[in-house]
């Protein structure tokens, strides 16, 4: 398996392994993250080429991966990527997809009745959705042993009793009946508000403004220190300005809100910062620098 496909990095007690299924070019810069000026992009070109932003077609790079956790004696997956088969007519670029997901996990040494615990950090389609698998004409949880763990606020968002987002996207009703309703019918949903404690080393916590309900994941280990941030950035430029926000923050406000707290901690704390959507090595290491933050790669083996 190539070092594309998965990364490995230790934390305390607590093993990573980053599994990727998509990894590649995505929108345009100022379509993905709106409220960044020109200039941000062009004054980083050196560093944010070619992993994140490609200067020539001016496409934005992005990741789709998940997280497989190791921690005390189970295994927990943080999101679950786009799935396979699945109709998307707002987002071409998941409509349909097929990949190798499944198949990489196995090179991981992961098989789907090994998982443990599913996080969801938000319930958006690149998150959710190898949550299932096709089964005959409907959808059954792809991991039949494990406690997927949901927000709640957005459970109730894109949910029927929510409306299904309120018919902001046609997708958010394709997306919550067959990557999220399956796991309510088999039992396997848990819903949380808050914050909510996995094991020693993990807990969940409230970060909203990408969604009603998006969710960091802590995690603290001896002396190391990290945090899964989920959909809270889309792109590095956001360090560097965290008041942009990405096109597909529903609350775009209380998504910077809650950008800056989790960043200010992470800066303070020394927390390594893992977006689900960072390309290159997926992890970095923030400082604060004026009313922003600099990052640094931090690599994976």
């Amino acid at each position: 398996m190539s070092i594309e496909s998965a990364q490995r990095i230790v934390l305390g007690d607590v093993e990573a392994i980053r599994v990727v299924e998509y990894q590649g070019p995505f929108r345009p810069a100022r379509v993905l993250v709106p409220d960044s000026p020109a200039e941000l992009w062009r004054d980083n070109a050196d560093w944010l080429a070619p992993d994140h932003w490609d200067p020539s077609s001016d496409l934005a790079a992005m990741a789709l991966q998940t997280w497989v956790l190791r921690s005390g004696g189970r295994t927990v997956l943080v999101d679950t990527g786009v799935g396979d088969g699945r109709e998307r007519p707002d987002t071409p670029e998941f409509h349909r997809r097929e990949g190798r997901f499944l198949e990489r996990l196995a090179e991981v040494g992961v098989r789907p009745e090994d998982v443990d615990v599913v996080v969801n950090t938000h319930l958006h389609a690149d998150h959710v959705g190898w949550n299932t698998r096709a089964d005959g004409d409907g959808w059954v949880p792809t991991f039949p042993n494990a406690q997927y763990l949901l927000p709640a606020a957005d459970d109730l968002h894109f949910g029927p009793r929510g409306e299904y987002g309120r018919g902001v996207l046609a997708n958010d009703r394709l997306v919550y009946e067959d990557s999220v309703a399956p796991l309510h019918r088999a039992g396997q949903a848990v819903l949380w508000d808050g914050t909510h404690v996995i094991d020693r080393d993990l807990t969940l916590e409230s970060a909203p403004g990408h969604t009603p309900g998006s969710a960091v994941l802590r995690l603290a280990s001896g002396t190391d220190r990290a945090v899964f941030v989920g959909d809270l950035l889309h792109s590095p430029v956001q360090f560097l300005d965290p008041t942009c926000s990405s096109c597909f923050c529903l609350d775009p406000q209380q998504a910077v809100a809650s950008r800056r707290r989790i960043l200010e901690r992470a800066a303070d704390l020394g927390e390594l910062v893992l977006p689900a959507h960072l390309g290159g090595p997926g992890a970095a290491e923030v400082r604060r620098r004026g009313t922003g933050f600099t990052m640094s790669h931090r690599s994976t083996v």
